[in-house]
């Protein structure tokens, strides 16, 4: 599914209209309709007679949407008042063609102006059934004040249900920020297609349940616009899924290499090549240092295993290389980095490993680590690439801070991903893979249950696995991270969001595969 900022959203108007004859009223019927059908359906169970409905709308075409949704649910029996926060001398063009209709059918219209109109906002408060807020749209930008944040911070201490439309009031359209008051809404109708900012941190937080409403646009409207945001969906991921033939044999489906492990981490690299078995690859081997293969031989049942020479310090070195690359000469997919350990030994490794790979890599975790002290060993890899840094992770590889990524996780991935060369898949809430090409999708499943050790490592093996089978790199990486987060959301629902493991999701991964591939809704 297709995300757009607010300009993209605004040619696309331009673009209904102009080449579709759509005018701009329409537009805003439809929204509006959508909106109070939505209601009316979602808080009401289809009958809104003698529900109380508040309505909070600015001046621009968010307030006209709001108009709108007034007319259609009074129409349908509910108690509806409109409060503006602008004087109605500044309402202008289609908003004002509907305030125009709502004055004419007799809906009470109040403008709030001072301290007297907030009070008389918190005794209508009291009674609501429902508020709406269609305070600011999509060109929103900067920090709420004056009126308006004393009415967002009303609303959001009411205690009542507030839906948005198209999105939270005091949220930036294209980057979730939301500086100052900032609505939390238990639903939002966004309009035509899904704000990029509404799935982005903190947007996501503000916005609730995130529904989208048709405002017909017509079907090839997306030919004429180029637009590189997108939602990951389950529909889009069943599209990356073959069906499996039934004379395959466990070479059809694959061989993988995951390269890792050290003292104390051999749990990270059994979790990624179990991962990667799990995901659906025919044969997984597990390439580890020597002195630890005895316990990998433990963990692992149906992955193989294959010793490494290592250094004194029982960690891979450049004395490793040659086996290295004997292992991997029949892997149809790379991954390495899971446990490596910190040790300056590895990034010598990599320097004489990586250029001579002739499989695709999945790169992640103590192998990043090491290509941070030297990011120009990107441009020496052969080979397609895809990284899976956390926070802290690319934080290093850009040298740079955990809170400037945070802050700018949208822009860091797609900078680094066209200027290394690779596809990048930065972790966290809302996980975001990023091309080469500039082409960028965020994921929605997951949750704050899966913040524990050993998860990002089997994101990595799922990401190989699917590579393995055959995907092309962006769907493997698109389709591991929903998937990924797909199974933590079931774990959920079993033993909720504390004490989960990475071990749990390894568990659950087959059945999350199988979910989305047979959910015709997700």
């Amino acid at each position: 599914m297709k995300l757009v900022t607010a300009s993209e959203m605004k040619k696309l108007d331009e673009l209904a209209s102009s080449r579709f004859g759509i005018s701009s009223l329409i537009l805003m019927e439809n929204a509006g309709r959508g909106i109070a059908e939505g209601i009316i359906n979602d808080f009401f169970q289809g009958n809104p007679s003698n529900k109380r409905v508040l309505i909070f709308s600015g001046k621009g075409n968010n307030g006209g949407d709001g108009f709108v949704a007034a007319r259609h649910l009074a129409n349908r029996g509910a108690d509806v008042r409109v409060f503006l926060l602008r004087p109605k001398e500044e309402i202008t063009g289609d908003a004002l063609v509907n305030l125009n209709i709502l004055e004419a059918m007799g809906i009470t219209t109040s403008v709030i102006s001072d301290a007297r109109d907030l009070q008389r906002v918190d005794i209508s408060l009291l009674y609501a059934d429902l508020v709406v807020d269609a305070i600011f749209g999509t060109g929103f930008r900067g920090k709420a004040s004056g009126l308006a944040a004393q009415v967002i911070d009303r609303l959001n201490r009411s205690g009542k249900p507030i839906v948005s439309v198209d999105l939270p009031s005091g949220l930036e359209a294209d980057t979730g920020k939301a500086d100052g008051p900032c609505i939390k809404a238990v639903k939002t109708y966004t309009l035509g297609f899904p704000k990029l900012g509404l799935y982005l941190f903190p947007g996501r937080k503000y916005a609730g349940e995130i529904l989208l409403v048709d405002i017909s646009f017509p079907k090839n409207l997306l030919r004429k616009a180029e637009l590189p945001f997108n939602l990951i969906t389950g529909e889009m991921c069943r599209a990356f899924f073959e069906k499996r033939d039934p004379e395959s044999h466990k070479g059809t489906f694959g061989r993988v290499c995951v390269i890792g492990g050290s003292e104390g981490m051999s749990g990270a690299v059994a979790m990624a090549a179990e991962a990667a078995l799990r995901s659906g690859a025919g044969l997984v081997t597990a390439a580890v240092p020597r002195s630890i293969n005895p316990i990998l031989e433990n963990k692992l049942t149906e992955v193989m295993t294959f010793p490494l020479p290592e250094t004194e310090e029982r960690v891979l070195g450049i004395e490793a290389v040659d086996a290295m690359l004997e292992i991997c000469s029949e892997a149809d997919v790379i991954a390495i980095g899971p446990g490596l350990s910190t040790s300056r030994t590895i990034l010598a490794m990599l320097k004489e490993f990586l250029p001579q790979v002739k499989a695709p890599l999945v790169i992640n975790a103590d192998a990043l680590n090491a290509l941070s002290r030297d990011v120009s060993l990107f441009s020496k890899i052969n080979v397609p690439v895809i990284i899976t840094p956390h926070p802290g992770e690319m934080a290093r590889l850009t040298n740079s801070s955990v809170s400037k990524i945070q802050e700018n996780r949208l822009s860091t991935a797609v900078k680094a991903a066209e200027e290394w060369n690779v596809i990048v898949v930065l972790k966290g809430a809302g996980t975001i893979v990023a091309t080469p090409k500039g082409e960028v999708f965020i994921n929605d499943t997951g949750n704050p249950g899966m913040a524990t050790g050993g998860t990002g490592d089997v994101l990595t093996g799922i990401i190989a696995g699917f590579w393995a089978q055959g995907m092309k790199p962006e769907a493997a990486a698109v389709a591991g991270v929903f998937v990924h987060g797909l199974a933590g959301d079931m774990l959920v629902e079993k033993i909720g969001l504390r004490g989960m493991t990475a071990g749990d999701i390894l568990k659950v991964l087959p059945m999350a595969i199988l979910q989305m591939e047979n959910n015709e809704n997700n």
